[in-house]
């Protein structure tokens, strides 16, 4: 039976990247003002944090344990049991009106990470590739914010948002050498979607399930980038999304507390972890990197 229900009351300033790893059934996410990594079970509970030394914009899971987390100041490896994060590279070093923020593993276990520009006004930002040698490849220039990146089930297609220009586009990705290969627009948010297209998941029937922020939707579009589902939640401000659960059918929605657009005041569940119930659909494994 489909349901929504607020998994864990986290109040986080910035709630992103929720991400289930199938060998500890467990749910991770971040807030990203907060500097934080928060972890949990299905049911929300057996909850852990640790804090990081600086904004984070998203983290993966090591395949030899550990992370990667995509901090202010770029890359970096983080060991849980220390709580210390080891530099691996800033690509953009020569550039603090920037910061590190969405990102995700590719099949092949290479970490793609965009930047976005902290007043979120210029296209200062970029869309990069850490393989697992730890070399580090610019794919994209010119973004304002950098969301939403996921892949096709088969790997070849990959979509990417540019959150403040409200598109996504889809690339054909060469899942061989991580390369893009081409771009089209996938979809627009102009018009019938009020919000912003922001994190994204990919089910596996290939459709794609982005988030409108200050929209306060679900939105599932179609291979072919038709909107085929539109799904109210409890609060405007959700941010990301990832398939989960130990049948992959739970999709975890996560959400900021701190005000926007002009708000001063903050709808109560802002903040929260949202577990959404009763799709029909089930979601795929996220990788962990290779490096």
């Amino acid at each position: 039976m489909f349901r929504i229900e607020l998994l864990v009351d986290a109040r986080d300033e910035l709630g992103e990247g929720p991400l289930w790893d199938v060998a500890e059934q467990r749910l991770y996410w971040i807030d990203s003002h907060g500097a934080a990594i928060h972890r949990a079970d299905a049911r929300g509970q057996e909850r852990r944090s640790w804090k990081v030394p600086d904004h984070i914009g998203s983290m993966c899971l090591r395949a030899q344990g550990g992370a990667v987390v995509a901090l202010r100041n770029g890359f970096h490896f983080f060991d849980f049991d220390s709580g210390e994060a080891r530099l691996i590279a800033d690509p953009e070093k020569e550039n603090r009106r920037t910061r590190m923020n969405d990102g995700k593993v590719d099949r092949q276990g290479r970490f793609l990470v965009g930047s976005m520009d902290y007043e979120e006004r210029e296209p200062l930002a970029g869309l990069y590739r850490l393989d697992s040698d730890l070399r580090v490849t610019k794919l994209e220039e010119n973004i304002i914010v950098s969301n939403g990146p996921c892949w096709s089930p088969d790997g070849g297609t990959f979509y990417f948002a540019d959150s403040f220009r409200r598109t996504v586009w889809s690339y054909r990705y060469d899942a061989a050498t991580g390369a893009l290969l081409s771009r089209h627009v996938f979809a627009n948010f102009e018009g019938h979607l009020r919000g912003y297209p922001d994190g994204a998941t990919v089910d596996e029937e290939g459709f794609v399930w982005s988030v409108e922020v200050y929209g306060g939707r679900l939105v599932r579009f179609a291979p072919d980038g038709t909107i085929d589902r539109l799904i109210g939640m409890p609060t405007d401000s959700i941010t990301s999304v990832s398939f989960g659960g130990a049948d992959l059918d739970i999709l975890y929605v996560t959400s900021m507390a701190r005000p926007y657009q002009g708000r001063r005041r903050q709808e109560r569940e802002a903040g929260g972890i949202f577990a959404v119930h009763g799709l029909g659909v089930r979601g795929l494994p996220e990788p962990r990197f290779r490096g």
